[in-house]
This record gives structure tokens, C-alpha cells and sequence, in this order.
């Protein structure tokens, strides 16, 4: 999807317009993909504009800059402000934040040495359905990746790098390529992993299952929200290893992310979920969740700040 530029973009400290918010061709980030960053949506709910989790976010952001001694020149509390001030700035109602800390112009090598800054930028874009504006009710086809996410002592899974996207784009890129909406990835032993850039859960029997961190997935802040609304609702939830010969004989599957928020998964490798179509659990979770955002579920957790 095409981006829809908006007026101002936060570059270190400060407002710019939109099309001054550049970096040079020789910056460290570009190169070597030395770079961390969040996903965030500011939802239009019945307080007015909200940042979804906005907290849970910015210390996610800054426990990556740590994984990788990336010293954040800003505090925590003037992240999330700048944040809101991005959103308001630009009178959006709704929108997707992208907050990112990068290493900038300085030096060539790969050692980040002291000349190589580090620069934070945060962007609000219009972006509605990750995948598609009909997936949410109809379901997305998914194959399974040919594609393995990372051992664990290869580079930081729970870190939110930029570096570790170029796995999900040959994801994304083979699941297109051979017809499909989406992709879910094994890991290195071959036990479920998560998609391009979603959490997976899998319900069977009225348990739902999602893979531990031990995969190699990123810890969502979307799927630490939908566990706390399943358990709020009375169901089981367990974190543990999933064989991938379990997605095929599940009652539901769902994809969860800031960007796909939560999404039915319909088929894996051309076999059918359940009936095919969104399942119960998964259109009851949903009601929940964006009913945080109409009033209509209690914000008993304080996720609109």
C-alpha cells in the first residue's frame, strides 16, 4: 500500500515537515540494518484520540535499543509525549505511529563507534487493514513458510530490529508469490513460529495456543492484549511448543499485530480451519477488543492511557 504522506514528522527533538525528514545514503542504519523500531495505532475511541498500549510500547522500544548498546538520546516519558504530539499535530484521529531509533551518518564500518549517531524520528501514517480491508470478517489463506526463523543465538528475536525484517520479507514475498495472503514460519527446531510480522494463536477444544518466546518470535504487545482478554473471559491460554501438523486439525487459528490487529487465518496450505471461515472465539475476541476502543469493553487494564 502506497504511503499518504502527512504534514510533520518528530526528527530528533523537533516538528519537520514531511519531505525534510531524510537521512544521507551512507547512513550506518541503511546499510547495515542497525536500527529498532515500534509499530503503534492511535485509535479514534469515545476519549477522543488514543495510542493504544503507548507505555508497553515505548519500553519494548527501549529494551531493543538496549539488546543492541544503542544509547536513545531521549527519556521514555519524552518519547510517548512526542508520540501524542505527533497525532495531534497532525489532526489525525486514527492513525499508525511509527516510532524509530537508527544509527546515522558517520562512519562506513560496521563497529558503531562514537562519530555514528543516534537519531530517533516517529511518523503517523493513514494505513487501515495489513491485509486487506476484507480480512478481518473473510479470513486470509496462509501457507507455511519454506522459510525458518531464527535459532536463538543467531540475532535477538525479542528485539524489534530492523535487521530481522529481512527474514519476514522473503516470508511475505513467497506467500505472494505462490498465491497466498500471508505466511507462518517455523523455527529453528520446526515447531511454530509466527507470520511475516503477526503473533499466531490456535484454538482447539476451547484451549488456545500460542507459541512461547522460546520460537523466535517477536513478544507482541497485541498478543500480551489478547491473552488478557481471553483470560479475562474464562478461556485457557497457553504458551508452549506448537507442531506444525497441530495448525491443520485446529478449530480456529488467528493472526494478531498491531498492523492485522486480529485476523482469521481460513486455511493452512489449502486446508480448511474449522469451516473455513471465522470462527466463534475469534469473532467474540474481536468485539472485545475494539469494544475497548468504543467504551463498550471496560479499559479495566489502562491500555488507553
Amino acid at each position: 500500500m502506497a504511503i499518504e504522506p502527512t504534514e510533520l514528522i518528530w526528527y530528533d527533538g523537533k516538528l519537520v515537515p514531511w519531505r525534510e525528514a531524510t537521512v544521507h545514503v551512507l547512513a550506518h542504519s541503511l546499510h547495515y540494518g542497525s536500527a529498532v523500531f515500534e509499530g503503534m495505532r492511535c485509535y479514534s475511541t469515545h476519549l477522543g484520540p488514543r495510542v493504544f498500549r503507548l507505555d508497553a510500547h515505548v519500553r519494548r522500544l527501549f529494551d531493543s535499543a538496549r539488546i543492541y548498546r544503542m544509547e536513545i538520546p531521549f527519556s521514555p516519558a519524552r518519547i510517548e509525549d512526542a508520540c501524542r504530539e505527533v497525532v495531534a499535530k497532525n489532526r489525525v484521529e486514527a492513525c499508525y505511529l511509527r516510532p524509530i531509533v537508527f544509527r546515522g551518518y558517520g562512519g562506513v564500518g560496521m563497529y558503531p563507534g562514537p562519530e555514528v549517531p543516534i537519531q530517533v524520528s516517529i511518523a503517523a501514517l493513514r494505513w487501515g487493514g495489513h491485509l486487506g480491508s476484507e480480512a478481518q470478517t473473510k479470513g486470509v489463506e496462509v501457507c507455511i513458510s519454506s522459510w525458518r526463523r531464527v535459532a536463538p543465538d543467531t540475532i535477538p528475536a525479542l528485539a524489534k530490529c530492523a535487521a530481522n525484517y529481512a527474514s519476514s520479507i522473503q516470508i511475505v514475498m513467497e506467500a505472494k508469490r505462490d498465491g497466498y495472503d500471508a505466511a507462518i514460519a517455523l523455527d529453528h527446531q520446526g515447531l511454530v513460529s509466527e507470520g511475516a510480522g503477526e503473533n499466531v494463536f490456535v484454538v482447539r477444544d476451547g484451549v488456545v495456543r500460542t507459541p512461547s518466546t522460546g520460537s523466535s518470535i517477536l513478544a507482541g504487545i497485541t498478543r500480551d492484549s489478547v491473552m488478557w482478554l481471553l483470560r479475562d473471559a474464562g478461556y485457557e491460554v497457553r504458551e508452549e511448543a506448537i507442531p506444525r501438523e497441530a495448525l491443520y486439525g485446529a478449530d480456529e487459528i488467528f493472526y494478531v499485530g498491531t498492523a492485522a490487529e486480529i485476523t482469521p487465518v481460513r486455511s493452512v496450505d489449502r486446508v480448511p480451519i474449522g469451516g473455513g471461515v471465522r470462527g466463534p472465539l475469534t469473532k467474540a475476541l474481536q468485539a472485545r477488543f475494539f469494544g475497548i476502543f468504543t467504551g463498550e469493553t471496560p479499559d479495566k487494564h489502562g491500555w488507553l492511557g
